[in-house]
């Protein structure tokens, strides 16, 4: 059975029948036929919209509940014949990404003369090379899409000047155009006409709707569209892990990481008070403003989502903390339907919350929440070790470019993928001093992932310098296996009945999310050495099981 809450307005009578028009405090949401179905819906993530909420499962499914009294098309199969990845629902747009990196995509503001038929927006693309999609977002009424090249690209309404483009020359567009180049995350937020764009160098853009101060470009900033892309300027320090926006208001957590300490998260909103959880001091907040709240002292935020107008964060020690807007119960307080300027603690049902929290996920609707339980599960290696590559705060060796820009890369993985060889480093370095930057990190990302086809030609290039007959498995067993020989400072180490057991630091970072929020909340210790191993384990969810990190 999937443990999944669900608060805030229900469409009646097609989301949960039998039950209010407002739902208060959290109750178990079922799907029809559970229990015939159990293994075919076990839930990967959850979207809602204003006028649709789509469930995906872990087997690449989906279904979609529309905000509709036709009870026989609710829910209804999402007829996509390819896998899904991830779903996106903005205020009344869907978009699909598959395993493949293609988007499909409905909605008024994408396909107007039929808006509920799904249509291939990534094959609108105009360059050739630019149509495989890695991320996908969705705002009020557009849509953005991340390709393979770390370009954005956006589609739909330019009302607010969302596209980047003054929205008297550009006011919609139904093919997908280039907002930015260099591109590594992008943010929106259902209900929102704001856009965030984060480069490769932790520099943030933001353009849109600013009329509250939700782009946190300050108050000399302050329009009520900024329609040209603008940089950030006092964004907080640390590393940016996500934004989220509502209507008016955006959410900022920052990652905080000192090698002599444990990381911390903490989170930060600018835009309308009403929404922020500054309370009303911060009426005026058109910057970045830390949330600082004693619910959060000694604890690790694992997830957060905002809705419309109101905000939930999950903690590692089995907090919901919400502010904002409540009309229609979304906040799940149980007791009244009013806004809350200041946030408050949400009280839980007793699920499997005590087993491994770091596995829940909040998403916020446009006035609903669900908490969903989504089991985590050892992701591919080569996609894992990608990943890696752009975790930068862990990253201790550099290479220039043919521009003199820096990248960056771990020792630990160059090692082992060229043989420990100081010559095929220095030969390395000679290859990314004649690249671009484009070209080095496509080198560095088939140097960790073994995977030719990111680009063929290249690959040939470095093709003598690298194990490229080893497997990705082979590698990290050996990394694993040879690391472990002597103490190493980057090592956890581990005891039990007086036996030491050491794992490589930067082998957990990139095999599991888990060991980021749940081992180090659990541990509490700024030293790498655990002695409650029971505990950990059960908490942890057995992460350290050696077989499982290379499966």
């Amino acid at each position: 059975m999937n443990d999944c809450l669900f608060f805030g307005r229900n469409y009646q009578p097609t989301l949960i029948r039998n039950k209010s028009y407002e739902i208060i405090r959290p109750i178990q949401f079922k799907f029809e036929n559970e229990n015939e179905n159990e293994n075919e819906k076990q839930i990967k993530q959850i979207s809602s919209g204003s006028y649709s909420i789509i469930f995906l499962f872990k087997n690449g499914k989906a279904i979609e509940y529309l905000n509709e009294n036709d009870l026989k098309q609710n829910p209804s199969k999402i007829q996509i014949e390819e896998n899904i990845q991830k779903v996106t629902v903005g205020f009344q747009n869907e978009a699909i990404l598959t395993i493949e990196g293609n988007v499909f995509a409905k909605g008024k503001d994408i396909n107007p003369n039929n808006p509920k038929e799904f249509i291939n927006i990534s094959s609108l693309i105009e360059d050739t090379n630019d149509k495989i999609i890695e991320d996908i977002v969705s705002g009020h009424s557009s849509i953005y899409l991340l390709t393979s090249n770390q370009n954005a690209y956006g589609i739909g309404s330019n009302q607010n000047g969302q596209l980047g483009f003054d929205s008297e020359t550009l006011n919609e567009t139904q093919k997908p155009i280039l907002i930015m180049k260099n591109v590594s995350k992008i943010f929106s937020g259902n209900t929102s006409n704001s856009i965030f764009l984060l480069n490769s160098n932790q520099e943030l853009f933001g353009c849109g709707n600013n009329k509250f101060g939700q782009l946190g470009l300050g108050e000399s900033r302050r329009k009520i569209k900024i329609q040209k892309l603008t940089q950030l300027q006092n964004i907080p320090k640390g590393k940016i892990i996500d934004i989220q926006c509502g209507s008016t208001h955006s959410i900022m957590l920052i990652e905080n990481e000192n090698q002599n300490q444990n990381p911390k998260r903490k989170l930060y909103s600018c835009g309308n008070y009403e929404y922020n959880g500054l309370g009303q001091h911060a009426e005026k907040s058109y910057e970045f403003t830390e949330i600082k709240l004693t619910l959060f002292e000694n604890d690790y935020i694992i997830d957060f989502s905002v809705g419309n107008a109101h905000t939930l964060i999950l903690t590692s020690h089995l907090k919901l903390i919400g502010f904002g807007g409540n009309l229609f119960g979304q906040l799940g307080t149980g007791k009244t339907n009013r806004s809350q300027l200041i946030p408050i603690q949400i009280e839980l049902p007793k699920l499997r919350f005590n087993k491994d929290i770091s596995s829940y996920h909040i998403s916020c609707g446009y006035r609903n929440s669900f908490i969903y339980y989504s089991p985590f599960s050892f992701s591919n290696l080569e996609e894992d070790l990608i990943k890696l590559f752009e975790r930068k705060e862990f990253c201790d060796i550099s290479f220039k470019t043919k521009n003199g820009e820096i990248i960056k890369a771990h020792k630990l993985i160059l090692k082992y993928r060229l043989n420990q060889n100081q010559n095929k480093i220095e030969k390395l370095q000679e290859i990314i001093s004649k690249k671009s930057i484009k070209e080095s990190n496509q080198i560095f990302e088939m140097i960790y992932s073994n995977n030719s086809k990111i680009n063929p030609k290249l690959y040939s290039e470095i093709k003598e310098i690298i194990n490229s007959n080893e497997k990705i498995e082979e590698t990290m067993k050996r990394i694993y296996l040879n690391e472990n020989e002597n103490e190493n400072e980057k090592d956890f180490i581990i005891e039990r009945k007086e036996k030491k057991y050491k794992f490589p630091k930067l082998i957990l970072i990139m095999r599991s999310e888990l060991y980021r929020g749940m081992f180090l909340s659990v541990t509490e210790d700024k030293s790498n050495k655990v002695t409650d191993y029971s505990e950990l384990s059960n908490k942890s969810f057995q992460i350290f099981r050696i077989l499982d990190l290379f499966k």
